[in-house]
């Protein structure tokens, strides 16, 4: 990973509680678990930086070794110096990329440049570090920065989340899919792991409110709940450690890491299967094999007409190809679409129903483009669809890191 910690064993467990599974009884149960608390005076964190704000190039040796952040309630008087240092140290991470920072970004090109939306400690950074090993991860302010580094070769990939197991699927990467022209190339699953962090000195009876993503505070809602805290949203998981106070932050322990904080609990999401799948999108499409197992993803629209639905699926099942995903989307929601201009359509018999909105439906499903039946199913679909277009025919991720 670009942040190297060296880590002591789990030290033991003072005290657990046990959350229940928010779906059902069958499912494993996750045990939350406290740890007792420990001050560290000092982590040696090994940064790679990957954006430079001040327009200098990033090029040669760019180990960094910073110290982490202190809080100033614990500091000695005579730590005014080691404070400033760590507060250096954050400063000297990388900063999420921007599209105004576009025409100054500049890297030293030694290894593949992999975009992610959000900052370091983010779960997104371990997602391309698993998919793209010794990657240089770059953090980027949003998910439509990151498919613009891409397009304009600021980087080679990206990847970033599209569904999620509990909270379901991110509409804004489905819209930016259709709106550019990359390639899904692949895709990684990852099993998301919350741990609660606190600046150092800090207890869990001491928090009173707690910051992270909203998706991660509603999948560790039952013990949040049990702790009494107040939970306040932002915009992602390590960006909430990163302007922790004298608040909690539900996040990574790879964000603890990075910012000096310590883990008051691990696994507090209420549910063990609590997965996310992200995509690999490059400039270029992969050739597809048969040599393992491969998904298609594609989209496309449909007349307004009874049955057409179900016909559209149909050229699946008769070739015995199994649907992994599909839901459909508003077609007026999404800019690059073949009829921008026409949200809203005329019906044309009498039903009654003057105006119909036309959709657009994303399938995933279990065959390679280099499948014959895989071919032969789509060249049926676009005999009456009014839209088609394949996203990408890649891998699957048949493994989960925890």
């Amino acid at each position: 990973m670009a942040a190297s910690v060296a880590r002591s064993q789990l030290t033991p467990l003072s005290r657990q509680i046990t959350a229940k599974p928010s779906q059902s009884d069958q499912t494993p149960k996750c045990i939350v678990r406290f740890r007792p608390l420990n001050i560290p005076r000092r982590f040696n964190v090994t940064v790679k930086a990957s954006i430079n704000r001040n327009d200098e190039k990033i090029g040669g040796n760019n180990n960094k070794t910073a110290p982490a952040l202190h809080p100033q309630s614990i500091l000695d008087d005579d730590d005014d110096e080691e404070d400033a240092a760590s507060k250096d140290s954050l400063n000297s991470l990388p900063r999420p990329l921007s599209s105004a920072q576009f025409s100054n970004f500049v890297s030293d090109g030694s290894r593949l440049r992999v975009a992610y939306q959000g900052v370091r400690g983010a779960y997104s950074e371990s997602a391309a570090e698993k998919a793209y090993p010794n990657c240089e991860a770059v953090p980027c302010e949003q998910f439509d920065t990151a498919f613009e580094a891409v397009e304009r070769w600021l980087v080679d990939r990206a990847v970033l989340p599209i569904e999620n197991s509990l909270g379901g699927s991110i509409h804004r990467n489905y819209d930016l899919l259709l709106r550019h022209r990359l390639h899904i190339v692949g895709e990684v699953k990852f099993a998301v792991r919350h741990c609660l962090l606190a600046n150092p000195g800090v207890k869990v009876e001491d928090l009173k409110r707690v910051l992270s993503h909203p998706q991660a505070l509603a999948q560790c809602e039952n013990t949040l709940t049990k702790l009494g805290l107040v939970r306040e949203a932002v915009d992602d998981t390590a960006g909430a450690a990163k302007q922790l106070k004298d608040t909690g932050a539900v996040a990574s322990s790879s964000a603890a890491a990075i910012y000096g904080l310590n883990i008051l609990a691990e696994d507090i999401q209420d549910d063990c299967d609590n997965v996310t799948r992200f995509l690999m999108l490059a400039r270029e499409p992969i050739i597809p094999g048969t040599d393992r197992p491969f998904k298609t993803s594609i989209v496309f629209s449909l007349e307004e007409g009874p049955g057409v639905l179900f016909k559209a699926l149909a050229v699946f099942a008769l070739r015995q190809i199994n649907l992994t995903k599909h839901f459909y989307v508003f077609l007026n929601q999404i800019e690059s679409r073949p009829l921008r201009n026409q949200p809203l359509r005329s019906s044309d018999d009498n039903s009654g129903f003057g105006k119909y909105f036309d959709y657009l439906f994303y399938v995933d499903f279990e065959a390679s483009m280099a499948d014959q039946k895989a071919q032969n199913a789509l060249r049926h679909l676009k005999e009456f669809a009014t839209f088609l277009r394949v996203l990408g025919s890649y891998p699957i991720d048949t493994t989960i890191v925890p």
